[in-house]
This record gives structure tokens, C-alpha cells and sequence, in this order.
């Protein structure tokens, strides 16, 4: 199943008049708005990275594939976008307007940005920050694009969540018991008892504070997801 269609059939189990009074009638691939701003979007991201090749449209079109006959006003829209990155947020911004209801929909767009930002095997500096200010424009919130971020990526090492050993979208309950296990488990006398040397401290120290940085990160974000 190609993404438009996908996106076609999330957004006709969403856009039903009583669930989504403000969202545009009929579906996002038939609403020139959102195929401009999507277009614009895959392009200008390609060019993120300071250059931007034939594989990146490729990999457009095999995501955000369309029907044949309106290939040639795709192709001619997305070479014209691709020429700079300015601009971008214009068009985030009045996508994340026009559905912003939807955030489903918004997080399937982003989620095809990453598919296209790997489409020549590395998700570079630029690009990250890029498709984050995307998301962040979306209104979509920082667990959102860390998920999506380790989907396509994978998590690092220093993310708040691998660091406690959990997963992004528990309960706060699990996050604190995970978060007091950690730190029980990296307590000095506990690195002691199991026979390591004494030099040994420093590191248990630095570990704990890592947790706790860890948890601080994931319970902060947490809170501004409320207000």
C-alpha cells in the first residue's frame, strides 16, 4: 500500500464531519493545499543536507507516490522547491493550520520526511534539525519525534529512555520505578558488594547522575506536554 493511500484511508476514518468539524472536507490527496506543502516540504528537505540528488526524489516518490498523470506538475513543483530550504516553515505551518486537528495525519507526513531524509542511507545533522523544527511547527510533541526518530534511526545511547531502560510511551509510575531501580542498581556500595574496586565509585557516581539526568529530561518533557 503506497502512503497516499494509506494517508487516504487514515484520513476517511478521521475526517467524518462530527469527529472534525474544522478540518477541509474531503480527503488530504485530493486537497491541493496539503499536496503543495507536502511536495515543498520533501523537496526543501533534500536540499537540507546543501544538496540534493535524483534518489531523494525517488525515494518522494515511492512515499508519497501519486497518480501518473499528475507526475510532471510533481516533478516540476519539487525542482523548484528543492533550489533552497527557505521557506519550509511557511509551509509547515499552514499544513499543521489546515489539519491541525489531525495530528495523525501531520505525524504520517513527518514520519515519510524521515523515509526520504535515510533514502541515501544517513540521516545527516542538518537534516535532523530540519525535520525536527518540522515536527516542532506540526505541533507535534518532543516524545512524538523521538519516537519517530528511533523508529527510523534507532534510539542513541544518551536518550532519557535507553539510559532508564523503558520505553517512550509507559505510565509516569513506570518511569519512576524504573528510574529508582536504575539508581539502586548504580549506587557505589551496590559496585562494592559485587566485588569491584574501589576506583570503581567514580563510575557508579557517573552513572547515577546520568539516571537522574535521565529522569529529570523524561519527567520535564512530561510536563510541558500538559500545559
Amino acid at each position: 500500500m503506497t502512503f497516499w493511500q494509506s494517508l487516504t484511508r487514515l484520513a476517511s476514518g478521521r475526517m467524518d464531519a462530527a469527529d472534525c468539524e474544522d478540518c477541509p472536507p474531503g480527503l488530504p490527496g485530493q486537497d491541493p493545499a496539503f499536496s503543495t506543502a507536502v511536495i515543498a516540504l520533501g523537496a526543501k528537505l533534500a536540499k537540507a543536507d546543501g544538496r540534493a540528488d535524483r534518489s531523494e526524489f525517488a525515494a518522494f516518490s515511492e512515499v508519497f507516490q501519486s497518480p501518473t498523470e499528475e507526475q510532471r506538475d510533481i516533478q516540476r513543483l519539487y525542482d523548484l522547491a528543492r533550489q533552497t530550504t527557505l521557506g519550509f516553515e511557511g509551509y509547515a505551518k499552514r499544513l499543521a493550520k489546515r489539519y491541525r486537528h489531525c495530528p495523525q495525519l501531520l505525524e504520517d507526513v513527518l514520519d515519510g520526511l524521515f523515509f526520504i531524509a535515510l533514502s541515501d542511507g544517513v540521516v545527516t545533522s542538518d537534516e535532523l534539525v530540519y525535520l525536527e523544527e518540522v515536527s516542532r511547527l506540526f505541533g507535534l510533541s518532543p516524545l512524538a519525534f523521538r519516537r519517530l526518530s528511533a523508529t527510523h534511526m534507532g534510539a542513541g545511547p544518551d536518550d532519557p529512555y535507553v539510559i532508564l531502560g523503558i520505553d517512550a510511551d509507559v505510565p509516569d509510575e513506570t518511569v519512576r520505578a524504573a528510574w529508582r531501580s536504575a539508581l539502586s542498581e548504580a549506587h557505589p556500595d551496590r559496585a562494592l558488594s559485587r566485588g569491584l574496586p574501589q576506583d570503581y565509585v567514580l563510575v557508579a557516581q557517573a552513572k547515577s547522575a546520568a539516571i537522574n539526568s535521565a529522569y529529570d529530561t523524561v519527567m520535564r518533557e512530561r510536563r510541558a506536554l500538559v500545559f
